[in-house]
């Protein structure tokens, strides 16, 4: 098949990438169409592909502008695919779904938000999708019908043992690894469904430098302007190495939703500080099924501070949640090869998980401790403390 990848997000690249390296280095015909947003093209370009930006400019936050660029975005994608007729769409934006449904080409739409956490992108995607594709935690309201479930995450597309080995080498060139050090995210936050979401602001970013400062280096990583008294904890990393340092990092904190799932799914603990935080189905798994990480709601900044404190006083943490993440692992599939097979073999790959879900089990791998970990249970035990 000739197959058309619509990218909106650096995080869309990273879900897709293995699946479009796989159908590329088997000689089927791929296009890459993006759409600009933070270092999208730039993760493009380091790797080598040859791709289109359908829409360079950066559109505006009112409801007007978007319905304008989404407007835009359509005649440009449907001009295209016009041009090159993909037999499949495929992607995370609403214009595959107005586009495939008007041109008759077949469109699979893979979302891991739930639907009241989106409701934008729910009522202008699904009512024209083809297929949603999603992992099992993620509700799409009245759209389950037309929805295929998955037992993974989107970061376990490219994250999972089987695609991704973390290199000491890489993460050396941006941080020492003598010495623990602390990863700070702060997002943006100014996505549409992000309208009214708070986050990490510049007091609580300070007592959390100033709790972590004696027990190691601490490095921020910002999409926002940072205030004068944070510029000394900054640090730039190429966008392709990111999970190399992130592997090596103590503790995660920030409001970034990915880069929160991405450190748990690495067995790094992760803390999320947003307002999304009881939110998001996928992300609630991983904190509450496999105890990989905490969201926690402003302005609760003292619980906050109280679960960071915790986390750093409790013996034995990071081989407790590498041992957490192996649980999590042997219970989910990989989901770059879930992927490559639901493509490649569309629509039949449809009909097989709707009459036979358990069918993706052929996907998960198993793997275990290497070494064995002392009282790691205790530990566990220990670590399930509820932190007020």
């Amino acid at each position: 098949m000739k197959l058309l990848f619509y990218l909106g997000h650096p995080a869309h690249y990273h879900l897709f990438k293995n699946a479009i390296n796989h159908f590329k280095s088997n000689n089927s015909p791929v296009h890459i169409l993006i759409k600009r947003k933070d270092v999208l093209e730039e993760l493009l370009d380091a790797d080598g592909h040859i791709y289109s930006n359908i829409f360079p400019n950066t559109r505006g936050a009112s409801i007007v502008s978007m319905t304008k660029t989404i407007l835009k975005r359509n005649y440009s994608l449907a001009k295209y695919c016009l041009k090159t007729k993909p037999d499949l769409l495929i992607g995370t934006s609403v214009e595959n779904s107005h586009i495939g449904k008007l041109l008759n080409i077949p469109s699979i739409n893979v979302n891991e938000d739930d639907h009241d956490v989106v409701p934008l992108y729910s009522q202008l995607s699904y009512p024209l999708s083809n297929t949603i594709l999603s992992p099992t935690t993620c509700s799409t309201g009245k759209w389950e019908f037309k929805t295929i479930h998955y037992k993974g995450y989107h970061e376990l597309a490219y994250l999972h043992p089987n695609n991704f080995m973390p290199s000491s080498i890489i993460a050396k060139k941006y941080v020492p690894l003598d010495k623990p050090f602390f990863l700070i995210r702060f997002a943006k936050l100014t996505a549409h469904h992000d309208r009214g979401i708070r986050g990490i602001d510049d007091t609580t970013a300070l007592q959390i430098v100033e709790k972590l400062i004696p027990h190691g280096n601490v490095f921020i990583t910002s999409e926002k302007k940072l205030e004068k008294e944070f510029e000394q904890y900054r640090i730039d990393i190429e966008p392709r190495d990111m999970h190399h340092v992130m592997t090596f990092a103590k503790l995660y904190i920030g409001d970034s939703q990915t880069m929160a799932a991405e450190a748990g799914v690495l067995g790094v603990p992760f803390i999320r500080y947003n307002d999304f935080a009881g939110r998001i189905g996928y992300l609630k798994e991983l904190e509450e099924t496999y105890g990989l990480g905490f969201g926690i709601s402003p302005p609760n900044s003292r619980k906050l501070l109280g679960t960071i404190e915790y986390l750093l006083k409790t013996e034995l943490v990071q081989e407790v949640y590498q041992e957490r993440r192996i649980k999590m692992l042997n219970e989910k599939i990989d989901v770059n090869q879930f992927l490559i097979w639901f493509i490649q073999n569309f629509p039949n790959s449809k009909h097989i998980m709707r009459t036979n879900p358990d069918f993706q089990s052929k996907f998960i791998s198993r793997f275990r401790i290497e070494k064995e970990i002392e009282h790691s249970r205790i530990k566990q035990k220990e670590l399930s403390v509820v932190i007020t």
